[in-house]
């Protein structure tokens, strides 16, 4: 039996059910306009959970972009150290490798 992509809360914010993906995580695709095939290339999610996802911010586009906005205020903030931004930006590359594969 298939179970219907639904968003939740358990305490980190509005989440994929069964997951822990967060709408916040999706966010950026979204804003950068990936397509839903480029998102799952990118993140282990469905059809129907990034749909779920994308109707969840249009229902609460305020309260998602002001959570998002305090994210990125509060990450601008924040530092690595060298050795971690190294990891951080070898694994975006990684994750970007993947959206283009043939």
């Amino acid at each position: 039996m298939k179970l219907q992509a639904a968003i939740v809360d358990l305490g980190r914010g509005p989440q994929l059910a069964g997951t822990r993906i967060t709408v916040q995580n999706l966010l950026p695709y979204f804003q950068a306009g990936y397509s839903p095939e480029e998102i799952a290339q990118a993140m282990p999610v469905t059809p129907e959970e990034i749909a779920a996802a994308r109707q969840y911010i249009e229902e609460h586009r305020d309260e998602v972009l002001e959570a998002d906005r305090r994210i990125r205020k509060r990450n601008a903030t924040l530092g690595n150290e060298s050795e971690v931004e190294e990891i951080l930006c070898h694994a975006r590359a990684e994750r970007r490798g993947r959206l283009y594969l043939p």
